[in-house]
C-alpha cells in the first residue's frame, strides 16, 4: 500500500469523530457527527495503526509473556475496531450505494490485514511459547485466552509454508470480496422483487397496518397508486398466512422462493459455485477434507457426522409429522377451493385456517393484542427486569443512525449503569432481511468499556398508528433480546471472549432460552393489551396460543433441518467439485437425507441463503437446532428454579451470560444445569415427542 492508501493514526484528521473514542456515555457512536467520508480514512488509518501496533508485539526483543504477546493484542486495533463496529453495522442496517461500494473496496484490505495477523510466524512463535506456557498463567482466564489464540493460529493457517499461505491470502481477500457482492446482490433482488398489487380487494385478510405499510411502500418506490408487498428474508413469506386472494399468495411465493436465480445482474448462482469452491479448497490447504469439517472442528458439534446423526435422529418423527399435517391441510383446502390442487403457496394460509378451526383463534384476533412498544417496553423489558433486576431507561438525547431507532440505557437494581441498548425494529429499503443483534462496543474489562448493543427487526411501519406484531415476531422479539442480554451482561476481561464471541452453536442458546418467556403469563398480563382498549389479551386466549404453538412444527421442523442439512452439504463438497444447478442440487442433497418435500422447499434456498453466504454461518445454520436443545432444557431447569423470578435469572446470568467465551460451552451449560443436556424438552418443544 501507499501511503495515500494507508495513512497512518497521525494523517487522520482530529475532526474526524472516529479519531478518538467517542467522547458520549459508554463511548456510544456520535452519529450527529459520523458522515459517510469519514469512515474510508478512518478505516485504513485504523488498519495501519493496527498493522504498526501488532509489528511492535512480533519483533519485541523481550522474552514473550501473556502480558506483552497476548494481552498486547487484545489492546491493539483500536480505532479500526471502534470504526469497523459502526461502518459493519450500518452496511446491514442502513446501507446505501456509495456505503456498498466502500464495503466492495475495502473487504479484500481488511481480510489482508486479518491473514497479515494471524500468517505473522514471528507472532505466531511469541504466541506458542506463552501457551506451551499456559499451565503457570495467573488465572483461568488467561489460560484460557492463551488456548483460543493458539487455536486461532493454527486454524487461520500459521503453520502453513510460504506458498500455502500465498494461496491462503489470495482465498481469503476473494471470499471477503465476493460475500459483500452476494450481500448486495440479495438485498437490490429483494427490494426489485417486492410485489406490486393495484387493487386493495387483492390484499383481503391483512391487518390494516400491514395494508397501511405496503401503501407506504408503493409510495416510495415511486408509485402513484397500489400497494408493495415487501419480500422477507425465508423462503416462507408471514402475508402467506392471512391473504386470501390465491394469486396474490402464488406471486408473492414465488418472488420470494426465485430470488437471484433468474439470470440477470443479481443472480447470485456464480457466486455461490465460486465461494463453496474456494472454501474448500482453502479447507485442504488447511489439512481438512471439506469446509464443514474444517468450521466443526471447531465448534460444539464437533464433526459433520455429529451434526447428521442430531438431525438423522429427528428426521422420521419430523417427516411423519409434516406428512400427517399435509394430509389434514389437503382436506381442508379441498373445502376451500374444490378441484384445486394444494401448492406450496397455500400451505400456511390453510394452516391458519385448520388453527383458526381447531384451537379458535387466528392471527387477526392476536395481533391487536401486541402493539410493538408496549410488548417491547412493558414485556422484554419487564422479563429482564425480573430475571436479572434490569431497568432500561430511554436516552433521548443519544443521537441514532435513523430516526426510527431509539436509545436505552440499561441499569443494575442498584443504579449501576452497564450499557446501551439501541432498537431499529422497522423495514426500509437500506437494510437486508432477517433480525440480529450487533454491537457498537464490546464489553471488557480490559479495555475499560461498556457494552453498547443493538437489536434490528423487519417489521413493517404503517403511515399511522403503532404496528402491531404477529406472535412469530413477538418471539422474535424476545429472541433478539436474548442475544442483546448475552452482550450487556457479559462481565469478561478480555474482549475476545467478550459476550457472544462464542461458537455458532453455542450462540443461539441465550436468545432462544429467553423466547419462551414470551408465553410467562406475567409477562402477557403487561404487554399484550388491546391497541386501542388496553383490555388485557383474554386468559382463554393465552391457553389458546400455547396450544396452537406445537400446532405445524411439521413444516416448521421440515423447512428449517432442509435448510440445515443443505448448507452442509454445500460445504462438504470436496476440493474439486462444483455445483452445477442449484436447483437440482439443491433436490439431490435433500432427497438423500429424507428431507426433500415438493410443498415444503428449504427455509433458505441457495441463491438466497444470507446465513451462510453473508453472515457467518457457513455449515453452521443447523446452530439453531443444537442450541434449541440446550435452550429447551435450559428454560425447563429455569422453570424448576421459580421461572420468571431472580433465582433462575441469576444463576443463568452467573453461569453462562456473563462467561462469554471463557469456558468450554458444554461446561458452562453443565454448571448452569446441574446436569448434561437432555433433548426431551427440545421435542416437546417441537410438538414432536
Amino acid at each position: 500500500m501507499t501511503s495515500t492508501d494507508a495513512p497512518s493514526s497521525e494523517d487522520l484528521p482530529s475532526d474526524n469523530p472516529f479519531a478518538v473514542p467517542s467522547a458520549l456515555d459508554h463511548r456510544a457512536p456520535d452519529f450527529a457527527r459520523i458522515e459517510f467520508e469519514h469512515f474510508r480514512p478512518a478505516l485504513l488509518a485504523g488498519i495501519a495503526e493496527r498493522a504498526a501496533e501488532v509489528r511492535a508485539i512480533a519483533t519485541n526483543a523481550a522474552d514473550p509473556t501473556f502480558e506483552n504477546t497476548i494481552e498486547a493484542l487484545e489492546k491493539s486495533g483500536a480505532l479500526l475496531a471502534r470504526t469497523h463496529h459502526v461502518f459493519g453495522s450500518l452496511c446491514a442496517a442502513d446501507t446505501n450505494e456509495r456505503m456498498q461500494a466502500l464495503q466492495a473496496e475495502l473487504a479484500p484490505k481488511l481480510a489482508a490485514a486479518e491473514d497479515a495477523i494471524w500468517l505473522d510466524a514471528a507472532l505466531f512463535a511469541r504466541v506458542e511459547a506463552v501457551y506451551a506456557d499456559r499451565e503457570r498463567l495467573a488465572d483461568a482466564e488467561q489460560r484460557r485466552l492463551a488456548e483460543r489464540y493458539h487455536t486461532e493460529f493454527e486454524r487461520r493457517g500459521a503453520r502453513l509454508d510460504a506458498d500455502a499461505q500465498a494461496r491462503l491470502r489470495a482465498i481469503n481477500a476473494e471470499l471477503s470480496s465476493l460475500s459483500t457482492t452476494f450481500q448486495d446482490r440479495l438485498l437490490a433482488e429483494t427490494n426489485a422483487s417486492a410485489v406490486f398489487v393495484e387493487d386493495e380487494e387483492r390484499l383481503a385478510g391483512l391487518g390494516a397496518g400491514a395494508i397501511s405499510a405496503a401503501r407506504e411502500a408503493a409510495k416510495a418506490a415511486g408509485h402513484a397508486k397500489g400497494f408493495l408487498i415487501g419480500i422477507e428474508l425465508p423462503t416462507s413469506q408471514g402475508a402467506l398466512t392471512e391473504l386470501q386472494d390465491r394469486e396474490t399468495r402464488r406471486r408473492l411465493f414465488e418472488a420470494a422462493r426465485d430470488r437471484c436465480s433468474r439470470g440477470g445482474d443479481n443472480d447470485t448462482t456464480e457466486l455461490v459455485r465460486r465461494m463453496t469452491a474456494l472454501r474448500a479448497e482453502r479447507a485442504q490447504l488447511l489439512g481438512w477434507p471439506n469446509h464443514a469439517a474444517h468450521v466443526l472442528a471447531d465448534e460444539m458439534a464437533g464433526t459433520p457426522d455429529a451434526v447428521r446423526e442430531m438431525i438423522g435422529g429427528m428426521t422420521a418423527r419430523i417427516v411423519a409429522r409434516c406428512e400427517e399435517e399435509e394430509r389434514e391441510l389437503r382436506e381442508r383446502f379441498a373445502r376451500e377451493e374444490p378441484g384445486a390442487e394444494l401448492e406450496p403457496w397455500d400451505w400456511t394460509f390453510v394452516r391458519e385456517l385448520v388453527r383458526a378451526e381447531r384451537f379458535d383463534l387466528d392471527d387477526a384476533q392476536v395481533r391487536p393484542y401486541f402493539p410493538i412498544w408496549r410488548v417491547l417496553e412493558d414485556g422484554v423489558f419487564f422479563m429482564a427486569k425480573e430475571l436479572y433486576g434490569l431497568e432500561l431507561k430511554e436516552r433521548r438525547d443519544l443521537p441514532v443512525y435513523h430516526p426510527d431507532v431509539r436509545v436505552w440505557e440499561v441499569f443494575e437494581e442498584g443504579g449501576a449503569s452497564i450499557g446501551l441498548f439501541y432498537g431499529d425494529y422497522f423495514a426500509r429499503a437500506s437494510k437486508r432481511g432477517g433480525a440480529w443483534m450487533t454491537s457498537f462496543v464490546e464489553q471488557s474489562l480490559l479495555l475499560d468499556e461498556l457494552p453498547v448493543v443493538c437489536n434490528v427487526m423487519n417489521v413493517p411501519k404503517p403511515s399511522e398508528g403503532e404496528a402491531l406484531l404477529s406472535f412469530d415476531q413477538v418471539t422474535t422479539m424476545f429472541h433478539e433480546f436474548g442475544h442483546a442480554l448475552h452482550g450487556l451482561l457479559s462481565r469478561v476481561r478480555h474482549p475476545r471472549l467478550s459476550g457472544t464471541s462464542v461458537p455458532r452453536d453455542f450462540v443461539e442458546f441465550p436468545s432462544q432460552l429467553h423466547e419462551d418467556f414470551a408465553f410467562d403469563p406475567r409477562v402477557l398480563e403487561r404487554c399484550a393489551r388491546h391497541f386501542e382498549s388496553g383490555a388485557t389479551l383474554p386468559s382463554e386466549f393465552v391457553e389458546k396460543i400455547s396450544a396452537a404453538r406445537k400446532y405445524g412444527q411439521g413444516f416448521d421442523a421440515l423447512e428449517y433441518t432442509a435448510a440445515a442439512m443443505l448448507d452442509l452439504a454445500l460445504h462438504e463438497l470436496p476440493p474439486g467439485e462444483t455445483i452445477d444447478d442449484t436447483a437440482s442440487f439443491e433436490r439431490r442433497a435433500l432427497e438423500s437425507c429424507g428431507l426433500y418435500h415438493p410443498l415444503v422447499p428449504p427455509r433458505y434456498r441457495t441463491n438466497y441463503f444470507a446465513h451462510v453466504f453473508a453472515g457467518g454461518y457457513s455449515a453452521g445454520y443447523y446452530a439453531y437446532l443444537w442450541s434449541e436443545a440446550l435452550a429447551a432444557d435450559g428454560f425447563a431447569g429455569m422453570q424448576e428454579a421459580g421461572g420468571l423470578c431472580r433465582e433462575a435469572g441469576e444463576r443463568a446470568r452467573r453461569e453462562v451470560l456473563s462467561r462469554g467465551f471463557s469456558d468450554e460451552p458444554m461446561d458452562l451449560y453443565r454448571r448452569f444445569r446441574g446436569r448434561d443436556l437432555d433433548t426431551g424438552p427440545l421435542l416437546e418443544r417441537r410438538g414432536l415427542a
